[in-house]
């Protein structure tokens, strides 16, 4: 008898770290770390979580069907092609479970977000990352590295932590290249907050498409992420095989009842997009202003870069950022040990960032 050890493979994961939200020492701190929208939930969304806190001792509708239908109807989706789960995450997890297997291979970026590695090992497979093209997700490298045991494709659009993105017409030349028995999982976490006339997040792409599946999440715009629910849109194929594997409850009936409201009300959501643009190229202009690098960006965030000159290093901003309260997310992890990304916050938390930021350039230490 040997000592019991996990599967092979598991030990090689490199845990998830989440963005911090305390700093020691401090009672308070503004957190800007988790790409978490400053307005917060819909009201309603907040009201029908309370309502459906009155019948916790019953199981939720194990197939979310109303859920669906209002997916289905805010986007003219068919409700049959949706699959539901703990947040995005899971659902990466769930379609790494249904389509990897030893020796299998998925194929994510350079700068990619880190769960897609994670899922890839605890299936079994073999993540490959591939080098991205100024910060973006580089159609031709994803291509030219596909093999015969490529078997899924993930790609984040827009891109967490750079906050890049690629146009619709590149999505379609990916999806052109790869075979038929290669998935391509397109990320879509920050499509609402997208403002370009060349960007859509894949619904027509995964409409006509077998091999194309997209997820989503009530996390960002819609201000749930205590609840944790996504939701995947893919060919009959792969909402069956998500369905064969999930759990049977997989998302509680709060949150089923808070994302309903959530979606449904259209007007919450114009405005945490109308402020995260007005602040996105705000912030973007006073940051480059002060001399840091700021990653041309599109969701609900910005890539900060630090020259390192005379001691201005990412590490050191992070410091001093953290002696004023404020709580910034390292991206070391990314392979980006130069950068720390930044959270669109509320307007007042802008500007003490900008402000701590223009300290920290101007000589003042932690």
């Amino acid at each position: 008898m040997g000592d019991l050890t996990p599967r092979e493979g598991i030990e090689d994961i490199m845990p998830y770290k989440a963005g911090e939200a305390k700093i020691a020492g401090r009672e308070t701190a503004i957190k800007l770390s988790a790409n978490e929208t400053p307005l917060g939930p819909s009201p309603r969304a907040r009201q029908a979580f309370l309502d459906a806190a009155k019948s916790l001792e019953i199981y939720p509708d194990g197939g979310y069907g109303a859920l669906r239908t209002a997916i289905a109807r805010r986007y003219g989706l068919d409700a049959d092609r949706l699959v539901c789960g703990n947040g995005s995450d899971e659902l990466f997890h769930l379609l790494a479970q249904a389509f990897l297997g030893k020796g299998d291979e998925a194929i994510h970026t350079e700068h990619g977000f880190a769960v897609y590695a994670i899922a890839t090992r605890a299936a079994g497979g073999t993540p490959v990352e591939v080098p991205e093209q100024n910060l973006t997700t580089d159609v031709d490298a994803i291509l030219a590295a596909v093999t015969d045991r490529t078997r899924i494709v993930f790609i984040a659009n827009p891109n967490n932590p750079t906050g890049t993105y690629v146009p619709i017409d590149e999505v379609k030349r990916l999806q052109a290249g790869l075979p038929a028995d290669v998935l391509l999982v397109l990320d879509a976490a920050y499509a609402e907050y997208v403002q370009r006339n060349d960007y859509e997040a894949g619904l027509e792409v995964v409409a006509t498409s077998q091999n194309v599946a997209m997820t989503r999440t009530f996390s960002k715009v819609h201000g749930l992420a205590a609840l944790r629910i996504g939701w995947a849109y893919g060919p009959q194929t792969v909402v069956d095989a998500l369905n064969r594997v999930r759990g049977p409850f997989n998302v509680s009936g709060p949150a089923q009842a808070a994302a309903i409201a959530a979606i449904e009300d259209t007007g919450h959501v114009a405005r945490a997009v109308e402020h995260n643009e007005k602040a996105l190229v705000a912030m973007t202009r006073q940051i480059e202003a002060l001399g840091i690098e700021v990653v041309p960006a599109v969701a609900n965030f910005l890539l900060l870069r630090f020259s390192g000159d005379k001691g201005r290093t990412a590490q050191a901003a992070d410091a001093y950022l953290r002696s004023q309260g404020l709580i910034l997310r390292s991206t070391a992890s990314y392979k980006l040990p130069d950068c720390l990304r930044l959270t669109i916050g509320l307007d007042e938390h802008n500007a003490l960032a900008v402000s701590a930021l223009r300290r920290f350039m101007a000589g003042e230490t932690a």
